[in-house]
């Protein structure tokens, strides 16, 4: 049994507990905007947010996710009003869509710990787009940067 908190709602799953996160998001709480993509950690398209960070959810299993926050693409803006979403829909960065999920929530991540990120950090980005949109992905970026809140300040 793994409890942990879900976009912001208490969940206790009742799973097997090496169920990768993917499948209990998906399975058991009919969260389906996460998708599947390689299960190898390799294409970014299962990535939520855990504790803050940008993780690949085919990657992580509910053993390892006892009282962890948990947010989701449902779960990061309901209505679609996060500025990382609004820069991605004003940039048309979306082609086929299957991506869009996990790059959104990368870069949520990126831009909460980085408000100006550099080249470097988004060229770091894990996420693969088939599709190619990548310019407008790097434009979706720069927008959302430029209208997001600051990112809080790391204590020294």
């Amino acid at each position: 049994m793994a409890r942990m908190t879900v976009n912001g709602e208490a969940v206790e799953y009742r799973l097997d507990p090496d169920t990768p996160l993917l499948w209990a998001l998906r399975d058991a709480s009919n969260l389906t905007g996460t998708k599947y993509g390689c299960d190898s950690r390799d294409c970014g398209a299962c990535t939520v947010i855990i504790d803050g960070r940008a993780v690949p959810s085919c990657s992580v299993t509910l053993r390892e996710l006892d009282g962890a926050q948990v947010t989701t693409i449902e779960g990061l803006s309901p209505d679609r009003s996060h500025p990382v979403q609004q820069a991605w829909l004003a940039e048309q960065a979306t082609m086929c869509g299957y991506c869009e999920p996990g790059f959104i929530m990368a870069i949520a991540a990126l831009l909460q710990a980085s408000a100006t990120p550099s080249d470097e950090q988004i060229a770091a980005l894990p996420n693969i787009c088939r599709c190619g949109a990548y310019p407008r992905i790097r434009k979706a970026i720069a927008r959302a940067a430029a209208t997001a809140p600051a990112a809080p300040q790391q204590q020294s």
